[in-house]
């Protein structure tokens, strides 16, 4: 049977030492959540230097995003 699926995810954007970006995801973003919280948090990774990437260390913020997605399952194939 075909359904229907909501998703919510925070969508943190990095640049890095080497010129490229690198994207965080987290599910399920609170729903109250502030822009003030989320780049107090985005800061902190910065600040504590977490992540080491393909492209180099994390040296500053590019985005934030809360991004809404429904996917809509149009198709379920015969069971044999």
């Amino acid at each position: 049977m075909a359904e229907s699926t909501q998703q919510k995810i925070l969508r943190l954007t990095f640049a890095t030492t080497q010129g490229s970006t690198f994207t965080l995801t987290l599910p399920s973003p609170r729903e109250d959540l502030t822009a003030v919280e989320a780049e107090a948090a985005t800061n902190l990774i910065l600040a504590k230097n977490m992540f080491m990437t393909a492209g180099g260390e994390l040296i500053g913020l590019k985005d934030i995003k809360v991004v809404d997605t429904t996917t809509a399952d149009l198709y379920d194939p015969p069971q044999y």
